[in-house]
């Protein structure tokens, strides 16, 4: 028998322009109560009429940035998705705005196991766990040297490592 999932019964909004995103996230998620967002000002009334668990947003198409301040303001920890805007830019703003994690669309079906853990570790940043599991494709995607390239990230991923030790 199967470990009950820490999603089960958690509210998450769901926030992106393509419609068949919204159905795989809300399938994948089929324990939790999902509510779903095609566009900016909807997912904004949902952000500022509703308590979430979790906020997963698209960065391209719905102002993903703006409605992370949003989320982040009301204390709702928000998990980026994205494919268009999967940018080391992308992934610096959204660390610097509160993000707890960054998803590349393509690596959907990492996303319970990253929603758990943030719902376990009651809606902190699961950034360690990022560089751990998405390294190696970060590196494919932007070049080996990308955490180089850019002092930010570097010190992001040492400052973590330092604080998960003590």
């Amino acid at each position: 028998m199967s470990k009950e999932s820490p999603l089960k019964e958690k509210v998450i909004l769901i926030v992106d322009d393509e419609p068949d995103v919204l159905e795989t996230v809300a399938d994948e998620l089929d324990m939790a109560i999902v509510h779903k967002a095609k566009d900016y000002e909807t997912a904004m009334q949902y952000l500022l009429g509703y308590t979430y668990d979790v906020v997963i947003l698209d960065i391209m198409g719905v102002n993903g940035f703006e409605l992370l301040k949003t989320a982040v303001e009301r204390g709702f920890p928000a998990l980026m998705l994205t494919a268009h805007a999967l940018t080391p830019e992308a992934l610096k703003k959204s660390i610097k705005l509160g993000a707890v994690s960054f998803l590349p669309k393509e690596r959907i079906s990492s996303l319970q196991d990253f929603l758990e853990e943030v719902v376990m570790g009651i809606g902190k940043p699961v950034w360690i766990k990022f560089f751990d599991k998405f390294g190696g494709y970060f590196n494919k995607r932007f070049g080996p040297d990308w955490k180089e390239r850019d002092k930010f990230f570097k010190d992001f991923e040492e400052s973590l490592r330092k604080s998960e030790q003590g």
